[in-house]
């Protein structure tokens, strides 16, 4: 799930960039919710890399590597939702769960076209980053603000 779209479509070095820039600027701004998720997202990119099937086998069948990534990342941004104060957590476990049912939707039809398979699997990692990005600038903007005028809660960590 967390590897970009299928080699047949070329998005890779967008995938990456995107992961970059919005994992990096969550790992700064963001405070321990954001910064969790934003290193989960990285090592489960770099995990479904080294899980890949061969390329002439990818999505012919369930993406065994693909889909214990997806499951653990579930688990771990629904351990994040619960513990979470604020709302984007769940936003993102959702899109988690999406995520996950794709490979639900392949074992329940073997003979699924294997590029509806990578794309249902993949196309929801670009807006789940969007939102870590949006959660992580909204927590920055909160603390500054906080900050400036010297009101709301005594810890924004």
């Amino acid at each position: 799930m967390w590897s970009g779209l299928p080699p047949m479509l070329k998005f890779h070095p967008f995938f990456w960039a995107f992961l970059l820039f919005t994992c990096g600027y969550a790992l700064w701004r963001g405070r321990k919710y954001e910064q969790l998720s934003a290193l989960i997202f990285i090592a489960a990119s770099l995990v479904s890399v080294a899980a890949r099937e061969p390329l002439h086998q990818r999505y012919l069948g369930i993406e065994v590597g693909d889909l214990v990534v997806d499951l653990v990342v579930l688990g771990a941004l629904t351990a994040i939702a619960l513990r979470s104060d604020r709302f984007w957590p769940l936003w993102v476990a959702g899109l988690q769960l999406t995520i996950s049912m794709s490979h639900l939707l392949k074992a329940v039809q073997p003979d699924l076209v294997p590029l509806a398979y990578a794309a249902a699997e993949r196309f929801w990692s670009y807006p789940t980053l969007l939102i870590l990005f949006v959660g992580a600038w909204r927590q920055h903007r909160r603390r500054r603000t906080y900050a400036e005028f010297g009101t709301g809660p005594a810890t924004l960590a």
